[in-house]
Order: C-alpha cells, then sequence, then structure tokens
C-alpha cells in the first residue's frame, strides 16, 4: 500500500467533495437553501468590508477638511462613521475603525494629524455609538461627548505647543481676556476680571462650544443614520417640535 499524502481531515475534504458533486448532478439536482438576511449581517466577512470601508471614509473626510475646508459642513461627519460602525457591528469593530482611520491618516499625513483625529474625534465616534446603541437619551451622550471633546482641545494645545515650542494657552488666555474686559464694560462694572475668573470663562466657552458641536452631530446624525436603516434614540420633545421631526 503506497503513501497516502493527504491526511484524514483532507481526505474527508475531498470526499465532501465528490458527494457535492454527485449530489449536484443534474439527475439529482441540489438543494439550495438561500441566505438569510440575518446570516448575510452576522457573516464576519461583511463586517471587515465595511469597518475597513467606514474608516477609510472617516478618513477621507478628515484629508478633504484639512486641505479643502468648507467651514463646519465636514466637521459635523467627522465621528459618524465610526459610530455607525459600532452601531452595526459592535465596539470591537469601532475601535479596529478608529485605529485603522489613524493608521491610514498616519500613512496620509502623518502621525501628528493622525493623533489630532483620534483625539478627540475617533474617540468621540466610539463613544457615540456606545450610547447611541444603548438608547441613551441625548443629554447623556452630548455631555459625555462634550467633556471628551473638551479634553480633545487640551490635548491638541498641549500637543502643538511642544511641536511649536510656544505656549499656545497663554494665547487663548490673552483672547479671553480681552473678552472679559469687554464684557465688564458693557455692564458697567470697572474692576478688572481676576485671573481664576478669566480661566473658568475660558473652560466654560470651550465646554459650551463642544457642546453645540455634539448637537449639530446629533442633528446629522438623527437624518443621515435614519436613512441608512441605523437609527439613533430619538430627540428631545423640543427639538421634535422645532425641527418637525416625528
Amino acid at each position: 500500500m503506497g503513501y497516502n499524502p493527504l491526511t484524514n481531515d483532507e481526505s474527508n475534504w475531498v470526499d465532501d467533495g465528490e458527494q457535492k458533486v454527485i449530489e449536484s448532478s443534474p439527475s439529482n439536482p441540489p438543494n439550495i437553501q438561500p441566505l438569510s438576511l440575518a446570516k448575510i449581517k452576522q457573516s464576519p466577512t461583511l463586517a471587515m468590508v465595511e469597518t475597513a470601508f467606514l474608516a477609510s471614509t472617516s478618513s477621507l473626510i478628515w484629508l478633504i477638511n484639512y486641505y479643502f475646508p468648507l467651514g463646519p459642513i465636514l466637521k459635523l461627519f467627522f465621528p459618524v462613521p465610526i459610530a455607525l460602525i459600532y452601531l452595526r457591528w459592535g465596539h470591537r469593530a469601532a475601535w479596529m475603525g478608529a485605529l485603522v482611520s489613524g493608521l491610514l491618516l498616519t500613512v496620509l499625513m502623518g502621525p501628528t494629524r493622525s493623533i489630532v483625529f483620534l483625539m478627540p474625534y475617533g474617540l468621540m465616534g466610539v463613544q457615540l455609538g456606545y450610547c447611541w446603541r444603548r438608547g441613551a437619551n441625548w443629554l447623556f451622550s452630548m455631555v459625555t461627548g462634550a467633556l471628551i471633546g473638551t479634553f480633545g482641545f487640551f490635548f491638541r494645545f498641549w500637543l502643538f505647543s511642544i511641536l511649536l515650542g510656544e505656549d499656545l494657552w497663554q494665547y487663548v488666555i490673552t483672547q479671553v481676556t480681552e473678552l472679559a474686559e469687554w464684557l465688564f464694560v458693557k455692564l458697567g462694572i470697572l474692576s478688572q476680571p481676576s485671573f481664576s475668573l478669566i480661566q473658568f470663562l475660558t473652560i466654560a466657552l470651550i465646554l459650551v462650544n463642544s457642546l453645540i458641536y455634539l448637537l449639530a452631530v446629533h442633528l446629522v446624525a438623527l437624518l443621515v443614520l435614519d436613512k441608512l436603516g441605523n437609527p439613533i434614540p430619538r430627540p428631545p420633545r423640543w427639538i421634535k417640535i422645532i425641527l418637525d421631526y416625528d
């Protein structure tokens, strides 16, 4: 008896293949079961393809906005693709999507711009996806997202201050000081604003700006993701009244 180069498993695989050929002969047509939509959605290949596509979309939006800025329009979509990955495929795919976006931007624009995208927008996309998938109300997702955005603002200032060798925070403090002095004059307050008040106003303005940004992101996601079949939690009643949205 000669040596059979096939292992037992490989022999079984060949036998199974021959059996499939016999079963699908013209005299014995195969019984083909159509794939259900649930099985297609659970396909790991589809999850990988969609994650890669949405991650590259997020990177492309950042790239276009950097070289061809269109105001705040594209900025509203920065965290949306990563959040959509979370809604469709869960937390692992969302983290992988954020990582792939960062790696792609590292190749295209360098590590600095990649880090600036990941902090806060990559992290914000995962956070929004987590909140939306679990049905969190808008107030919670907006406040947590605003905290991430505020932290990202200070992170960017710290990073650019190191790279430029200048304290950019002092520039912000100077601008807010001039704004506070103008407000004091308009309000008829004769005293000078203290340094603690200036810092408090600066942080408050950054937080309010982040809240406004998150509100705009929620509105964009409400309109876009509903069309894509991955709706987010419904907005508060006052927003429904303003937008006339059911």
